[in-house]
């Protein structure tokens, strides 16, 4: 999760964010790159008292100046476009889960199961725990196995909400009337937190995400325990 200070992205907990991690770092680089340029070609015409006809006037260097941005917005499209593609590549799912966002909740439904759903309401500050964060916990979480193909639908019963959790590199608004998805895969275990990300009235700040990824095992015993209590 963030942390205070934080100047970079959580660390990666899915290929995906992995993916949308080194985009990031090779569009920065190309921008770095010109940026260095540029600053170069202004000192130094602000610096020189030398005029050259050939830079003043040149047919080769409108060329140069024209083709090089268009060669640059391809090196920055292709990769893109690939991971735009890969966000949206939804492969034989092992899991399905709902979510709808309500003000100011969320209610998650394993639609695999036969009876398996529960709300899940931010922790007020006074009931935390050691260790517990503020205005993150949940009094509920999603719980997810690693290393499996996930699918969440996404929608909302009231108002427009965003399902968003960073380090998975995933962010889908809630829509109500509207049925969206998004997959992902967790790469290892860990919990990891979320906000909605979509401005959805006074306590739009109170509704956090938490998702617990496990592995298998723990998996089938933590759903074996919810629907004992269902």
């Amino acid at each position: 999760m963030a942390y205070p200070s934080q100047l970079g992205f959580q660390d990666a907990a899915s290929p995906l964010m992995e993916e949308l991690l080194h985009f990031h770092d090779h569009a920065l680089m190309i921008l770095f790159l010109i940026s260095t340029f540029v600053l170069y070609i202004i000192v130094a015409m602000v610096t020189t008292k030398l005029t050259n006809s050939f830079i003043l006037d040149s047919q080769e260097i409108e060329i140069i100046w024209t083709v090089l941005p268009a060669m640059i917005l391809i090196l920055i499209a292709l990769p893109s476009l690939r991971i735009l593609y890969l966000m949206d590549e939804i492969n034989d799912p092992h899991l399905t889960i709902k979510a709808m966002g309500h003000q100011w909740y969320w209610s998650y439904e394993y639609t695999d199961y036969e009876d398996l759903g529960f709300d899940s309401y931010m922790i007020p500050t006074q009931d935390l725990t050691p260790g517990q964060f503020r205005l993150l916990e949940t009094d509920h979480r999603m719980v997810i196995p690693v290393e499996s193909p996930i699918r969440v639908l996404v929608s909302a019963e009231d108002v427009l909400h965003s399902w968003a959790v960073p380090s998975l590199g995933v962010k889908m608004d809630a829509v109500p009337g509207r049925l969206n998805q998004v997959a992902f895969v967790v790469s290892r275990p860990g919990v990891f937190y979320g906000q909605c990300s979509e401005i959805c009235g006074a306590n739009h700040s109170f509704m956090p995400i938490v998702v617990e990824a496990v592995p298998l095992a723990h998996f089938e015993n933590w759903s074996s325990l919810m629907l004992e209590d269902a």
